[in-house]
């Protein structure tokens, strides 16, 4: 697991993208996975700032998002389908027909998740998955608890996790208490994971991912269990684990 520890939240989202042009300039068929909320936010912006000023191409890459809330359609704008449109797929021009998101408005949930899940088993896994960290641990939407054999699944979010999404929603009424989420093995498919911390609210979870046993009560410890891992966390993320991790 390589740690490369950054100043702040900007200097996290420039070293993050800076990793993943990388990726799309030295292959000819590059797939994504990618994540949502504010947490990555910022290195989509380096990613646009790129594109405009470098002309970088990604017509080559494939995308496959972690997550989507049950309930709302792609064209919802509170929709993770609407975010990545407006923070990345339309500004970076990724062909639509690229893109792949869990469809949280289907009718059947449960094979929804399942054409997921054999989307990604079909490519292999993605070549390189994005992930940020919850202040209890999870990865995606696998909270505490969530087995890491699962898969693709139906998660009730905690809590929690609500609360910190409660800022993406005009009225807290309509947020969905559902989502659907790569389940914590569908995540270890990936060929390398690029796991992004910023902030003082995140230095406990980064503590226990790092310094902690493996154990599903984290679910981004899992993590420990795969060879190509980086992450990237600014000094208020990693004050804890410098602080007594040492």
């Amino acid at each position: 697991m390589k740690i490369i520890e950054v100043a702040d939240y900007k200097e996290m989202s420039r070293v993050s993208a800076q990793i993943i042009l990388e990726k799309i300039k030295s292959q000819e068929h590059v797939t994504l996975g990618l994540a949502t909320g504010g947490t990555p936010l910022g290195t989509y912006k380096e990613l646009v700032k790129d594109h405009e000023e470098n002309g970088t191409r990604y017509d080559h890459v494939h995308t496959y998002n972690l997550d989507e809330y049950v309930g709302l359609a792609s064209s919802d704008p509170e929709s993770y389908h609407a975010y990545m449109c407006e923070h990345l797929f339309h500004p970076v021009h990724i062909p639509l027909d690229q893109t792949n998101i869990p469809n949280g408005a289907a009718e059947e949930l449960l094979q929804e998740c399942m054409r997921y899940d054999t989307l990604i088993e079909n490519i292999g896994g993605v070549d390189l998955q994005l992930l940020g960290i919850g202040q209890n641990g999870h990865i995606g939407f696998n909270e505490p608890g969530t087995p890491f054999s699962s898969k693709t699944h139906i998660v009730d979010l905690t809590p929690s996790t609500l609360e910190a999404n409660a800022e993406y929603f005009a009225d807290r009424c309509k947020q969905p208490t559902r989502a659907l989420t790569m389940g914590i093995s569908t995540i270890l498919q990936s060929k390398e994971i690029l796991l992004l911390a910023s902030g003082e609210k995140k230095q406990e979870a980064l503590f226990h991912l790092l310094r902690g046993e493996v154990t599903e009560a984290v679910p981004a410890s899992a993590l420990k269990m795969h060879d190509r891992v980086t992450i990237i966390a600014d000094s208020q993320a990693l004050k804890l684990v410098n602080s007594l991790g040492k």
